[in-house]
């Protein structure tokens, strides 16, 4: 049997055990939701409970019922007992459309804890606020941080973050605590995940050629099940060649004009393409911050992806470009709230720019190299939003502001 690691939202889930509402665990395929589901599972004490996958035609019948009343029965056949309090858990909900009525149906009228996954929160987002409202909470699962990475590769780093108060005061201890040989240890490591991103299966893969037929594989099923079965776009080949023009456009403000020209299709098939690929966690975008003040860029939004592995599949891109869709993808981990990442970038018209607002409160930039001059740049235009502001580094810094990458 594989090891299984933690994960960052697991402590999260596990407190959510006893509450009544339903648990739904949403995110991109093959980021370990029912992995992460199943561990949940097996730390719930008592006999009454179940773990269907809703893949296998099978389990899918169990709620096939048009008196839901009967679905209890069917629990019961497969060895729960109605009479006392059931802990449910659904696998890839997706696949069955109408299961979401029968769900607060018997949410509503029997002792059920409902833990429920799904590969798309383009499909549950528009499929489960109005049926499930006050009834759920939802939690969304992204590839690996940089830390939860190093736990899948056994190193226990001990950064000294766990009970601070703030997200200023984390990145402040971060800061203040890096050092160079532990930086040294773990530059290796976050090379590896600069080039083959997070995807759990990626990264306890040893093998190189294996790393990247498993990330061939990861875009071809995306395309393949979440694409073809939750859209209706036409030209699928033109949805391929947007996503290769995006990723030589990360960390760039979007033009959609260009961009719908230079595809040949119409600006509302590229907003629609867009709503897709973001709604299916298959890329960010991040809108600029404004605090009124005259001269701000407004309204045009920057794209990041899911993955740094997934971007160097696409094509060839520069250094700099991975660095700051990475540094992206870690700063998500501090977001408030937790469901939606709270990251603006903030730009003057004449060209001063923040790569990251981090919660309307913290400034933080990207830079494989800073030097003092863009430090002292930042630290002005910080100084003028009225924003603390921090530097990740892809070098080692000693300046006090910067944050190195693998201690992020």
């Amino acid at each position: 049997m594989n090891k299984i690691y933690p994960r960052r939202i697991e402590s999260k889930i596990i407190h959510e055990i006893e509450k009544p509402e339903i648990i739904l665990l949403t995110g991109m395929r093959q980021v370990g939701k029912t992995t992460l589901m199943k561990t949940i599972f097996e730390r719930i004490q008592t006999e009454n409970k179940i773990f269907l996958d809703l893949e296998n035609p099978l389990n899918q019948k169990v709620f096939e019922e048009e008196n839901y009343d009967n679905i209890i029965h069917n629990l019961a056949s497969l060895g729960l007992n109605p009479k006392k309090k059931m802990y449910v858990f659904l696998d890839e909900v997706q696949l069955v459309p109408n299961i979401v009525k029968a769900v607060k149906y018997l949410y509503d009228h029997y002792q059920i804890k409902f833990f429920l996954t799904g590969s798309s929160s383009f499909y549950l987002k528009n499929l489960f606020p109005e049926s499930l409202a006050g009834r759920k909470v939802v939690y969304e699962l992204f590839p690996l941080d940089f830390e939860e990475f190093l736990i899948f590769k056994e190193i226990n780093k001990n950064f000294h973050e766990e009970n601070h108060s703030s997200i200023y005061e984390k990145l402040k201890t971060k800061a203040e605590s890096k050092n160079k040989i532990l930086y040294e240890k773990l530059i290796k490591l976050y090379d590896e995940y600069l080039k083959f991103g997070g995807f759990p299966k990626v990264a306890l893969e040893e093998d190189i050629n294996r790393k990247r037929l498993i990330i061939e594989d990861i875009f071809k099923s995306y395309f393949e099940k979440d694409v073809k079965s939750l859209s209706d776009f036409k030209e699928i080949n033109k949805l391929r060649d947007f996503i290769i023009l995006l990723s030589a456009r990360v960390g760039s403000k979007l033009e959609i004009s260009k961009i719908a020209t230079e595809l040949g299709v119409s600006r509302e098939t590229i907003y629609s393409y867009l709503n897709f690929l973001e709604h299916t966690y298959f890329i960010f975008l991040v809108p600029p911050f404004v605090k009124n003040v005259n001269g701000e860029v407004r309204g045009a939004k920057k794209i990041y992806f899911c993955d740094t592995g997934i971007l160097n599949y696409l094509g060839k891109l520069t250094e700099g470009a991975i660095f700051e869709n990475a540094v992206f993808l870690n700063l998500i981990k501090f977001t408030e709230p937790a469901l939606k990442p709270k990251i603006n970038y903030y730009q003057r018209y004449k060209g001063s720019e923040i790569d990251f607002i981090l919660n309307e409160k913290i400034a933080i930039e990207a830079k494989l190299n800073p030097q003092i001059t863009g430090i002292n740049k930042l630290k002005r235009i910080s100084q003028e939003l009225g924003l603390p502001f921090f530097i990740i580094s892809k070098d080692f810094s000693t300046y006090p502001e910067v944050i190195p990458s693998p201690f992020l």
